[in-house]
């Protein structure tokens, strides 16, 4: 999993890049991935510690739980000899914070090339995570999700009280209408430049699970595939939301077994529970089971 860019995520925990030895936690709680967070988490006088905290946490990774790193925006060359500490292989990628434009991407890009070189990593093995935190980021968002093959788990993180509430100027509820359709569309831009797995988030408050479970059903249901948290609480919240049920389960089989007998039998639809099926809903269901197979 923590190698390969185009793994399906359903939960991707904050860690603070200055509490390494809390990965521990987030992978007993069940995450998908632990992103070490050099940015907003690190106080300025810590981050050069953090850094190199974080550089020999990701070397002497073992563990299952995928690894990435939230660096600070690519601004100075201080951004550049980030990825340069922390470009091991034990990393499954970065997230790249105040996006802009394409061209910031691009610049990643390049700079994530020449580090898998110098490390002898394979080339685009460490994935590009975009945060669309400005409101020309969320209006380009198909052009930043297209601007280099590395990028994944790209999509709209509509927190309370953060960047993007104050980009766009929406008042956060939580039943999150205000930044409904922001999150359709950013998904579907993302969808149609070809980044896999698009991720959103985030749920700030820790001992609300009702809402976090409502909000994250409601991210599923628009076709998010995992989230981001803040919280080992929220980790099996979020898991079980962006995991297919065993009913889920046996019903694309039973579909898949319907269409073939139809099909064998020299028809190309038939009635499944009620309602006509046909290839297409059998290319989805060998899509949702695969997936799950691979979580």
């Amino acid at each position: 999993m923590s190698s390969d860019p185009r793994y399906p995520l359903r939960s991707l925990l904050f860690v603070p890049g200055t509490k390494t030895e809390w990965l521990a936690k987030a992978e007993a709680a069940g995450a998908d991935a632990a992103i070490l967070d050099l940015e907003d988490a690190v106080p300025a006088p810590q981050k050069a510690r953090a850094r190199a905290r974080v550089a020999e946490a990701i070397a002497a990774w073992t563990g299952d739980m995928a690894l990435f790193v939230r660096i600070n925006p690519l601004d100075d060359w201080a951004a550049a000899e980030e990825l340069r500490a922390i470009a091991h292989e034990g990393l499954a990628g970065v997230v790249l914070p105040k996006v802009a434009t394409a061209e910031d991407i691009r610049l990643a890009d390049r700079l994530l090339g020449w580090c898998e070189r110098e490390q002898g990593l394979p080339q685009g093995s460490i994935a590009l995570v975009p945060l669309l935190e400005t409101a020309s980021a969320l209006r380009d968002a198909h052009a930043i999700a297209a601007a280099a093959r590395r990028v994944a788990y790209a999509g709209a993180v509509t927190a309370p009280g953060g960047d993007v509430e104050r980009a766009v100027g929406y008042r956060w509820t939580a039943h999150g209408t205000e930044t409904l359709a922001l999150r359709s569309r950013v998904l579907l831009d993302v969808r149609a430049a070809g980044a896999p797995h698009p991720v959103t988030g985030l749920w700030t408050h820790v001992t609300d699970l009702a809402g976090l479970r409502a909000f994250a059903r409601q991210n599923r249901d628009l076709g998010y595939e995992g989230m981001m948290a803040i919280h080992p609480t929220h980790v099996p919240v979020i898991n079980e939301e962006f995991s297919p049920t065993p009913d889920d389960l046996d019903r694309y089989a039973c579909l898949i077994a319907a269409v073939e007998e139809a099909k064998a039998a020299g028809s190309g639809a038939v009635t499944f529970e009620g309602a006509m099926v046909d290839e297409a809903m059998v290319v989805t269901a060998r899509q949702m089971l695969e997936r799950h197979a691979l979580l």
